[in-house]
């Protein structure tokens, strides 16, 4: 089976967790992390170009810590897309706030000019996603939030190492949020971490993350344990080093499939615009009909084929028995019935993408 993702994890990330394990120092309360938790912070806020780092225990944690920082609470509402995984809504919903949802455009991430019509007075901050590892138009999106007093919390759970004219996914909003769940271009078996440039948000993304404590049991704001372990950290930070190796593969895969499968009526490959990179966390495609069929036909042939956000968030039963089902979001429900992933992750060799392509448009015939 060519799985849609796979984690790659090797010799030098099984010594640096016998090494912690060694040291019987495997997570702390202290305000600043254990020392693998700050090394691990300290390289990915250089990669990424961030004057902080902080590391939480999963991308929802980020999404979370990163709203409660914000003030982000009871009355309050956030802008979300539908077409996407649902931490992005529910992590809203467990500050108290309530989502609203904006449709997506053509690169399946949010719509600015939907945005502008989706904004109320009650709206505190916007949460755009870069879905599937493309970066969303944050160009228009900061410019829209500025105008509108909202802050900005990416959602770069799919993007790391994918960049917008230059700057890093995670790095244009207030706050920006990662996944390191064994699916993403690099793992730790859980884990996340906020992007910030702000002092005082790092200061209180600290607290947030460590139960609202600074010394002790002193705790000055409403937070939960979001720690990342310090074998987390240690497996992260081999990992990140490995990152640029990753996406070198993954834009090799993605570039021959792309070369594989060419222009079609029946289907529409992805594509990078100008000044666009993508991190080809997933290989997209939107199918003109029969996408379910192509997805049980690849499945099949051992090709790891996936239909991510068949039902979009509004229309799960959670969301729907809250009054979101009827909501006019059109591109969302036509992506959520067209697109179909494959995978281009660097356990693909060239001639499994060769297989892919062939399987993919005898499916298509």
């Amino acid at each position: 089976m060519i799985s849609i993702n796979q984690p790659i994890l090797g010799e030098e990330e099984r010594r640096k967790v016998e090494a912690v394990l060694k040291s019987a120092h495997l997570t702390t309360a202290a305000r600043e992390g254990g020392p693998k938790v700050r090394a691990f912070e300290e390289s990915l806020a250089k990669f990424l170009g961030a004057k902080h780092v902080v590391a939480v225990n999963s991308g929802t944690s980020a999404l979370y810590a990163s709203l409660l920082t914000l003030g982000i609470g009871h009355g309050d509402k956030v802008l979300v897309p539908s077409f996407t995984f649902l931490a992005t809504a529910n992590a809203v919903l467990m500050t108290g706030a309530r989502p609203v949802f904006v449709d997506i455009a053509d690169d399946y991430n949010m719509n600015p000019e939907d945005l502008k019509r989706k904004i109320t007075k009650d709206c505190k901050a916007v949460m755009p996603v870069h879905l599937y590892g493309y970066p969303a138009k944050m160009d228009e999106i900061i410019e829209i939030a500025g105008k509108n007093g909202l802050a900005v919390v990416e959602d770069a759970a799919q993007s790391l190492g994918a960049t917008f004219h230059g700057k890093q996914t995670g790095t244009f909003g207030d706050a920006g949020c990662f996944s390191f769940y064994p699916s993403k271009v690099i793992t730790c078996g859980e884990g996340g971490a906020v992007a910030t440039n702000d002092d005082k948000l790092y200061d209180n993304l600290l607290m947030v993350r460590n139960h609202g404590m600074v010394h002790g049991y002193d705790s000055r704001v409403l937070g939960s344990n979001l720690r990342m372990p310090e074998m987390e950290a240690a497996i992260a930070r081999i990992q990140l080093g490995r990152l640029g190796e990753f996406l070198t593969i993954r834009r090799r895969n993605a570039r021959l499939l792309s070369e594989l499968l060419g222009s079609a009526d029946d289907y529409r490959i992805p594509e990078e615009v100008d000044g666009v990179l993508s991190n080809w966390y997933l290989y997209t495609i939107a199918v003109s009909n029969s996408r379910d069929a192509i997805e049980q036909s690849l499945q099949k042939k051992g090709i790891g084929a996936v239909a991510y956000y068949k039902i979009p968030i509004n229309r799960t039963p959670l969301y729907a028995g809250m009054g979101y089902s009827d909501l006019a979001l059109p591109k969302t429900y036509w992506a959520a019935d067209r697109v179909l992933c494959l995978p281009v992750h660097p356990k693909v060799s060239e001639s499994d993408v060769e297989l892919i392509a062939k399987s993919f448009q005898d499916a298509v015939k």
